[in-house]
């Protein structure tokens, strides 16, 4: 018997071409496996695809409400954002995809798992981190890499390769952007973003929505409720959380909500730049702010800042199964219990405009914040915390006055 090797399959033309390689160079057998966090459309006819090009097998396996419950909430309560902007789309994508191939590779004995990330970007790392971390023993290949065997420059090269190959599929040689979807986000690289200096061409880019300029004139009211930091409700229907996601895919693509446009610092070291549709996760993670503002205290506020960025940094890295990751996770967990309450807010041209916070939990006390002496608080005593805590400042300017 042949041995077998496990494919991440997209029915792209970079994988399909991957098919015929990977049984030419290392006479595998080949099991496609297409993970689905919610690619939609990108997934009809991958069945028939995949055995036109000489798959033995093909999993496709649907683990979108995995893939919100335990990759894409833990990251939403952790307000966990890459250099301030990226909202992790893709990378806390890949672990799951991740794990997903190696159930596969264990289920059906194979030695091996191939992937088709380029040796350029950041999903080789995560791919590979994560098959890593899983499963050590499993082999893993990726062709981009193998400059021995893989001659493949171009969507050109592939279709030629493809069709030596008896795979006459309808595959196109003209050039379009590079995207990654999932139920989270759509991502956008090469023609003209290639060039930080181009301005991106949203009217021929944009999928899950359009640019706030073409946002409908009139604002949209929306109301969420969270419960210990979960989403569970949009304009009062209880829905599970990817439900919660597409409902507000569609309100914030409407409105113009969650388009960036960024130059990024890559794992591998290059800069890269791109556009990311975020337009759901967007206002998620801004209710569930608005939300935490007006519960945690300060310090835990502070601190959660810190984690925050130290989380987005090992999602984005592929460090997803890793003893830290846990443990940041765990301690964002302890903050979560009391993160429970309704916020409302404006939808408008691209802008989400708060509207009105509330929950049991609020440390938000209208007798200490008002103009209006309450009895909490006492304005003489500000004088004395004031002396003490500005009492270092004081002394230094002291010293320097009499050494002048």
């Amino acid at each position: 018997m042949k041995e077998k090797v496990v494919l991440a399959y997209s029915g792209g033309l970079d994988t399909t071409a991957i098919i015929p390689w990977l049984k030419e160079n290392y006479d595998y057998e080949v099991i496609c496996c297409c993970i689905d966090v919610g690619q939609e459309s990108e997934l009809d006819g991958l069945e028939e695809r995949a055995k036109l090009s000489g798959a033995e097998k093909l999993y496709i396996l649907d683990v979108v409400d995995e893939f919100v419950d335990e990759y894409i909430i833990p990251t939403v309560q952790a307000n966990a954002v890459y250099e301030n902007k990226y909202l992790l789309g893709t990378s806390f994508a890949r672990p799951v995809i991740a794990k997903k191939l190696v159930e596969i590779a264990k289920k059906e004995g194979a030695v091996a798992i191939c992937h088709g990330a380029t040796g350029k970007g950041n999903d080789q790392v995560r791919f590979e981190l994560s098959i890593k971390a899983l499963a050590p023993e499993i082999k893993i290949i990726a062709p981009w890499r193998c400059k021995e065997t893989w001659k493949m420059n171009s969507r050109e090269d592939e279709i030629e390769y493809c069709k030596q190959h008896g795979i006459d599929l309808p595959f196109s040689a003209d050039s379009s952007y590079s995207r990654d979807r999932n139920l989270w986000h759509i991502s956008h690289e090469g023609l003209e973003l290639e060039l930080p200096s181009n301005e991106p061409n949203y009217d021929h880019l944009l999928v899950l929505g359009v640019s706030p300029e073409k946002a409908p004139d009139e604002g949209e009211y929306v109301t969420m409720t969270f419960e210990a930091g979960v989403p569970t409700s949009v304009n009062g229907k209880k829905m599970k959380a990817s439900d919660i996601i597409r409902e507000l895919n569609k309100l914030g693509g409407k409105h113009g909500i969650g388009i960036i446009d960024i130059v990024e610092n890559r794992v591998v070291g290059m800069k890269s730049r791109g556009v990311y549709e975020t337009p759901g996760g967007t206002i998620l993670m801004e209710a569930h702010t608005q939300l935490e503002e007006l519960i945690l205290d300060r310090d835990t506020l502070a601190y959660k800042k810190l984690v925050a960025t130290k989380f987005a940094d090992l999602v984005y890295e592929g460090k997803w199964f890793t003893p830290l990751r846990e443990a940041l996770q765990a301690f964002v967990v302890s903050t979560q219990k009391n993160v429970t309450g309704e916020v409302k807010f404006k939808l408008y041209k691209g802008n989400i405009i708060k509207a009105g916070t509330t929950s049991p939990y609020s440390l938000y006390n209208e007798s200490l914040a008002s103009f209006t002496t309450g009895e909490l608080y006492d304005h003489h005593d500000a004088e004395g915390f004031i002396n003490l805590f500005g009492l270092s400042m004081k002394v230094r300017a002291m010293m320097e006055e009499n050494n002048k």
